[in-house]
Parts: C-alpha cells; sequence; structure tokens
C-alpha cells in the first residue's frame, strides 16, 4: 500500500508545530549534483561582468551555475575576463574557443543610486545580437538578478522560458522530533524555515500566483489543511472538518482546492473554497480516493483510488459525475501530476519491485519510465514543464531528485542536516 494511503490510516498522530515565520535556514540549504546531462549540450560562455568585482563573481557563478545544472549548457572557459555589454565582442577568439553563445555585462549603479545589473547576449556564429536586459537590485538579490539572467538566457537559446528565478517547498526531517517546511530558489539555496513541528507535514502545495502554501499541519491534534500567505505569514483554516484534511491542490484560477476529507465516512474528495467555505463532494465511493490534483484547464480532478482492487489512478470534472480510469499498465500507479500543457501526467508506478517515476502521453497513454531508483515518490513539474521534481532515497536518507522529461537530464538535491521529503515546485514569478 502506498504511503500516501497509509497515512490516512493514521491521522490520530498528535502533533504540535511552532510557526516560523520564513526565518533563515543556513544550515538546511540544498546541495545539488548533476548526476546526468543532455546529449548535445550548447557551449555557452559567461564572461565576468565589468563594474564591482566581488558583485560581478556573486552574479556571474550564479548564472553558470543555472545553466549548467539544466544539464542543457557547456560552459566554456573565460579565463576571468571581464567584458561588458558595452564591449564589441571579438567572434573570432571566441569562435576558437568553441563558443556559440556569450554573454557580456557589467553591474553598476543606475540613476536612482540602486545597483543594476545590465547584460548582452550574443550568437558567435552569426555574429548577432541575441536579446539583453538590466534588472535594478541590491547586494542582497544579486543571487536573484543572476538567476533572471539565465532565465533569459536560457529562454533565448531554448525558445523555453527559464524557472531558475523559481521556487521550491520541500520538508525536512532533522530528527524524530523536528520537521520543517522549507521554501528555497530553484537552486536549493535562500533556504527559509516556513513551519517547524514535532510531527510529519505533508502534502504542500503552492497556489498558481505563488504568494500562498497549501499545507497540512496537525497543530490542533489532528490534520488541518491551512493556506499560508508567505508575504504575510498569516494562515487561513481551509479544511479542519469532523475527521482527517488532507492533500490539497489548487485550482488553477487559486479560488478553490481539492482536498481528501472523511468527514462523511471513507476517504473523499471535495472542492473547498480557498477560505474553507462551499465545500462540494467530488468523489463517492467505499474505496480510499487521495491525492487529488487539477487538470491545467480547471475542468477534471486527477486522483489515486484503490475502487479497481489496487491504487490506480482516475479523474472526474469538477461538477462531479462519471469517473474515468486513466492509468492500466501496472498494478499500482499512483500520484497523479499533470505537465504545465496538460499533454503528459507524471505518477509513481511499481516496477521490478521498485516505486519509479514514470510519464504517461495522455494523447497515446504510451508510458515512459524515467527512473531506475525504488522509493520515488511525490513528482512535481518545473513550470515550464521541462523537469519533474521527486522525493526518493540514496544511502538510506532521504533526497529530492530531479529529471528531464526525456530521462536524459538528471540531479540529486540533499541536505546533510537530514532527510528531505514532499517537494513542490512553485510557479513563474509574477
Amino acid at each position: 500500500m502506498s504511503r500516501i494511503l497509509c497515512q490516512l490510516r493514521r491521522i490520530g498522530l498528535l502533533a504540535v508545530c511552532a510557526l516560523a515565520l520564513l526565518q533563515a535556514s543556513a544550515h538546511a540549504q540544498l546541495t545539488i549534483e548533476i548526476t546526468g546531462a543532455g546529449a548535445n549540450r550548447i557551449p555557452v560562455a559567461i564572461a565576468e561582468f565589468g563594474g564591482d568585482p566581488a558583485a560581478s563573481r556573486i552574479l556571474t557563478s550564479v548564472i553558470r551555475g543555472d545553466l549548467e545544472r539544466s544539464g542543457l549548457f557547456k560552459m566554456i572557459d573565460t579565463s576571468g575576463e571581464a567584458i561588458t555589454e558595452a564591449t564589441p565582442p571579438n567572434f573570432a577568439d571566441w569562435k576558437s574557443r568553441g563558443a556559440d553563445a556569450l554573454a557580456a555585462g557589467s553591474i553598476g549603479l543606475s540613476a536612482d543610486g540602486r545597483q543594476e545589473a545590465r547584460f548582452r547576449l550574443y550568437d558567435v556564429g552569426r555574429e548577432t545580437v541575441l536579446g539583453g536586459s538590466a534588472f535594478v537590485t541590491s547586494k542582497a538579490m544579486l543571487r536573484a538578478a543572476g538567476h533572471r539572467i539565465a532565465d533569459v538566457i536560457y529562454e533565448k537559446l531554448t525558445g523555453e522560458p527559464g524557472v531558475f528565478s523559481t521556487r521550491i517547498a520541500y520538508v525536512v526531517r532533522v530528527n524524530a522530533m523536528r520537521y520543517e517546511l522549507h521554501i528555497a530558489d530553484a537552486d536549493g539555496q535562500n533556504s527559509q524555515v516556513a513551519l517547524i513541528s514535532k510531527e510529519p507535514i505533508i502534502s504542500p502545495s503552492w497556489s498558481p500566483d505563488g504568494d500562498r502554501l497549501a499545507y497540512v499541519s496537525f497543530e490542533n491534534k489532528k490534520p488541518v489543511v491551512y493556506a499560508h500567505s508567505l508575504a504575510s505569514g498569516k494562515r487561513v483554516v481551509v479544511a479542519n472538518f469532523k475527521g482527517s484534511n488532507s492533500a490539497p491542490a489548487w485550482s488553477p484560477d487559486g479560488r478553490r482546492v481539492a482536498v481528501v476529507l472523511s468527514k462523511e465516512g471513507g476517504s473523499q474528495i471535495f472542492l473547498v473554497n480557498a477560505d474553507g467555505t462551499g465545500a462540494q463532494r467530488l468523489t463517492s465511493s467505499s474505496a480510499i480516493n487521495t491525492e487529488p490534483y487539477f487538470s491545467p484547464d480547471g475542468q477534471f480532478v486527477y486522483f489515486t483510488s484503490d475502487r479497481g482492487g489496487s491504487p490506480q489512478i482516475y479523474r472526474v470534472g469538477i461538477g462531479g459525475g462519471d469517473v474515468e480510469r486513466i492509468s492500466f499498465e501496472g498494478s499500482y500507479n499512483v500520484s497523479p501530476r499533470l505537465s504545465p500543457d496538460g499533454k503528459s501526467m507524471a505518477f509513481i508506478s511499481r516496477r521490478d519491485g521498485g516505486f519509479r517515476l514514470s510519464v504517461m502521453d495522455l494523447a497515446s497513454r504510451q508510458v515512459q519510465v524515467l527512473t531506475d531508483s525504488y522509493k520515488d515518490e511525490s513528482p512535481t513539474f518545473a513550470p515550464n514543464g521541462r523537469m519533474i521534481l521527486i522525493a526518493t532515497e540514496a544511502g538510506g536518507r532521504g533526497v529530492l531528485s530531479a529529471v528531464s522529461t526525456d530521462g536524459r537530464i538528471k540531479q540529486r538535491l540533499s541536505i546533510s542536516a537530514g532527510d528531505v521529503r514532499e517537494p513542490a515546485w512553485g510557479p513563474f514569478n509574477k
């Protein structure tokens, strides 16, 4: 039986949690290890920016790190050479070094006295400008500016929006009596603690605007679903009905949340307004129904159910009605997560005795297994649909793993301070 289904049957746990509004957590930064890369990586040179050398080092290290970790780019050695966006590049020299693209820029003061990071991106082969931009920043926000520049470079060279400026949420099990809900940049840095609990924290889920995080907390000696404003730290009770309240998932418009409730017997999926009002029952069966997830168009809710005798994936319209089975290959398929374009579905399937990340093309129903690990869980798509983040195990410890939808690009994210679980990849920044 899946871990998620088991959670519904151990809701008698008592929990005491203390809210720590986004406290910095330097001891629990994620470290990322690249374990696989794309077959044909684009060779890119990121020259040292002109201006303040210390600020330049921060910016360029973030940009290079982002692009290299994506698995799509090969960094060309720049020999520490500083080139500003106003300096005409020596294209012949960069061609001889093997660069297909070159980024150059500077960090200095803007007209109003604030720091400004400027850059320009060149196509070395065609000797043309691909684009550029300027970002007003500060010393404290240099890393954020680096992520934004990396996003621009990524999009210009791949045609897809970059996700380096996005955030991820995850749960750290520090020890048997301490669990922490973290918010971090997509590269695992700038980790902050949103919640501390003596009991497990489960099912973090980002609102579509990225301003709120829904999760299950046990602080009232029962599982309750909260929506937590990351800016103000204020929380709203989304579901606190009789029995269990679990597995929140936001609707695409952010107005409603799908939750699993046992208030009417069994584990059924309900739709609830984001302020906790207007609970509407969506499923009716004697089976366990859990792990709801909206389709991107908001017309369906996908979920896991054992109504057929073993856990499989189904979907139902938001108005209720007939339930359609989605997964048929294998005897165990759980945790459906739709890609941002709605064309594919990530899920966990049991294969050769292990629980592995799989992806289904929803049009053809063809399935591809993306990992060879044994304890994968909690898949979550990057907002551009390129990568999928999961929780898994390595060396007996919980880690996060990111894999591209073609299975070629792989990363491992871990923390020395404890196990990492329950990842959720946030939306694009507004």
